[in-house]
């Protein structure tokens, strides 16, 4: 049941937090602004140094057991490569794991566990190879390769295939995904790139503001 209620919790926020940094300090202090600013999932990649440590403080501050508590949020971890990976995000703390690609390994251990993994794909060969090591929701990556379209396409054989589309999603194309039947968007370097490069964290939760907005907005048909 913990990870269906997590899938669930992910699928009603809508909008997953692709957080990079050039340290685990800058990571925590990037996600903190977006769940200032509502976003209630969180993935740290990988490619952060010291990715385990940032992982492990936001676990230990936020908690998604109780949605309506004030320091609610899934903390997850991103670009997991391998089995050995995903075994140490969750022992660090991770709700669930994301992957740029299908490891059979990953898929296996993340099962063994009972914890969400969001591998990505990009063909139907993928998509289908994921279905049957028991994948619930796909990561669609790199998104910028797509159009919304894709997804109502890739419905038409595989109905029953959930696809987070990654990389590309922005507040302009936000709705589109979501009218097209995403199971959530991931975003990455729009949360944050004006927020770094002016080196104001504010700016943060300003974006993620919007991006709770959009979502909300294109749930309700508006």
């Amino acid at each position: 049941m913990r990870k269906y209620k997590l899938l669930q919790l992910i699928q009603e926020a809508g909008v997953v937090a692709v957080i990079r940094g050039r340290s685990a300090e800058e990571a925590v202090r990037l996600s903190r602004k977006a769940i200032e600013g509502g976003i209630r999932v969180i993935e740290i990649t990988l490619t952060v140094p010291g990715a385990l440590r940032a992982i492990e403080t936001l676990a230990g501050e936020y908690q998604w057991e109780n949605p309506s508590a004030e320091n609610y949020a899934v903390i997850g971890a991103g670009t997991v490569l391998d089995a050995e990976t995903a075994r140490a995000a969750i022992l660090a703390g991770s709700a669930f794991i994301v992957s740029p690609s299908l490891n059979q390994g990953t898929v296996q251990l993340c099962n063994r566990y009972r914890v969400p993994i969001m591998p990505g794909v990009m063909t139907i060969q993928e998509m289908t190879s994921a279905l049957e090591l028991g994948v619930d929701v796909m990561k669609l990556f790199p998104g910028n390769l797509y159009s919304p379209s894709m997804i109502p396409t890739v419905h038409g054989p595989l109905p029953q295939v959930n696809l987070m589309p990654t990389g590309g999603v922005n507040l302009e194309n936000l709705k589109e995904w979501v009218k097209a039947g995403a199971f959530a968007v991931g975003i990455g370097s729009d949360l944050t790139k004006d927020a770094v490069s002016q080196g104001n964290d504010e700016l943060v939760a300003v974006k993620a503001r919007q991006y709770v907005r959009a979502f909300e907005d294109a749930k309700a048909g508006s």
